[in-house]
């Protein structure tokens, strides 16, 4: 394997907390787009959570609601679909992206009026992905710049031509620690080979056992607009 694509498994099996993470690629015989997304959580309250479907995309809910101690950055829709485009983030950015194209403009206009979240002493890093129509994707991720917390450093990456096999990973974090440190570089090419059910069961089973809340994973028919879809939950299990 090329020493620039990276295996997936061995990318979370060897990293006890990334975070949460986005994947966006192809299906091997480049028919499908791919989204994945996970998130884990350290804390009673990151975990006590599971991913549920609305009519858009899904949503967050707390698993326990006598347990829910703070909504404000752990409740959110991470996916949303709005006229063939689909949107896939971290946190609340989601609804300002689809209210940015709601109003006929671009996912970057809307992200560069969004900074790191404010959740001392980590100031996570917000990921965000969007696949167009067309099936070409974009990635972000906006981190904290200063020690004083008060300037941004925001990346874009664009994929034009996606390649059939092949996706990029985005995370919030380098890995487990305290303070969590960043996500650093650019998003990781891996090899996306496996059908939706294998491809999910794959990814479910090599992020880290303790940590690991809610995963969501959708195939698109680029010609006929079909979805596959899985989510695993935790809490569900």
């Amino acid at each position: 394997m090329s020493k620039n694509v990276f295996d997936i498994s061995q990318e979370l099996m060897s990293n006890a907390y990334p975070g949460r993470g986005i994947i966006l690629g192809r299906t091997p015989d480049n028919k499908k787009n791919v989204i994945a997304y996970f998130i884990m959580g350290r804390s009673e309250n990151s975990r006590n959570r599971v991913f549920t479907e609305t009519e858009d995309g899904i949503r967050t809910e707390a698993f326990d609601p006598s347990k829910m101690v703070d909504p404000s950055l752990i409740i959110y829709h991470p996916v949303r679909l709005y006229n063939g485009t689909l949107v896939v983030t971290n946190g609340d950015q989601t609804d300002t992206i689809v209210d940015y194209l709601k109003q006929g403009k671009s996912y970057f206009e809307a992200l560069r009026t969004r900074q790191f979240e404010p959740d001392a002493p980590n100031y996570t890093s917000r990921i965000s992905g969007v696949v167009n129509p067309d099936g070409s994707y974009s990635l972000s991720i906006l981190k904290n710049f200063t020690s004083d917390r008060t300037a941004n450093k925001r990346f874009f990456y664009e994929y034009d031509k996606p390649v059939a096999g092949l996706g990029h990973f985005i995370h919030t974090y380098q890995c487990d620690g305290d303070p969590l440190p960043p996500f650093r570089g650019e998003p990781k090419c891996i090899r996306i080979e496996l059908p939706i059910h294998e491809f999910t069961n794959l990814l479910w089973n090599s992020l880290n056992e303790q940590n690991k809340v809610s995963l969501f994973v959708r195939y698109v028919d680029l010609e006929t607009g079909e979805v596959e879809q899985e989510i695993r939950n935790k809490n569900a299990e």
